[in-house]
């Protein structure tokens, strides 16, 4: 990484994982298109659970890791939709360990790199799953730190969480710019204290949750300009 950042952005720009970096739906639908009408809810329904399942246990204080819950979320969708077939499973859950980045993604961590300005991950995913899908996307020089809710126990949005990527830049949170897809996260990032870019990719309307997101974008090809002169 450079070791002087540009002046006018802040000290660290913090990426959520999966949907922001990771283009996790685009293989999947893809992969399981042999479905045909049953795709798209299994699908949809395999992300709902996935999340609600982090929420749960976080709540009932019965952490397992990200992978365990994406695999118990997983069976839940295809009995709920009668789908028989160990093969497809182990195919899907497979596909967490090989997705690829977004191209926006890569375009904005190459450039953040060049202005010298810290690059990390913070992510509900293990820390041998993100490893994975850095190393196989040739990322790793463009990223500072890959943190994982693992070493906490629980899952966004807890405030420790968020803590975590403080810790590892060292300054207030106002200073860190943090940048995810997920509308939940943003705004929790943003009542966390941070500068929050809410990368917007399905149009979603606007969470009705505390915190207020500094910007909302459709791509992170626009990232650049959001960050300038705000710190």
């Amino acid at each position: 990484m450079p070791q002087v950042r540009a002046t006018g952005y802040p000290a660290a720009v913090v990426f959520d994982a999966f949907g922001t970096i990771f283009d996790f739906a685009g293989p999947v639908i893809r992969h399981a298109a042999v479905l045909g009408n049953k795709a798209e809810p299994l699908i949809a329904t395999w992300r709902e659970k996935q999340l609600q399942y982090t929420w749960l246990r976080s709540l009932a204080d019965r952490y397992a890791d990200f992978e365990r819950v994406t695999a118990d979320a997983l069976d839940f969708a295809l009995e709920s939709l009668a789908i028989a077939n160990p093969r497809l499973r182990g195919e899907l859950l497979a596909l967490y360990h090989e997705l690829p980045v977004f191209p926006d993604a890569r375009r904005a961590l190459e450039e953040l790199n060049a202005l010298g300005v810290r690059a990390l991950i913070l992510s509900n995913g293990t820390g041998a799953l993100l490893d994975a899908n850095v190393r196989r996307a040739g990322i790793g020089h463009l990223v500072d730190a890959l943190l994982s809710v693992d070493t906490v126990g629980i899952y966004k949005p807890s405030q420790r969480v968020y803590q975590m990527a403080v810790d590892a830049v060292g300054v207030h949170p106002g200073q860190i710019a943090f940048v995810s897809a997920n509308g939940w996260d943003a705004y929790a990032g943003a009542a966390f204290g941070f500068r929050t870019i809410w990368c917007n990719r399905a149009a979603s309307p606007r969470e009705r949750l505390p915190g207020t997101v500094a910007h909302e974008l459709r791509s992170l090809g626009d990232l650049l300009g959001s960050l300038e002169s705000r710190v």
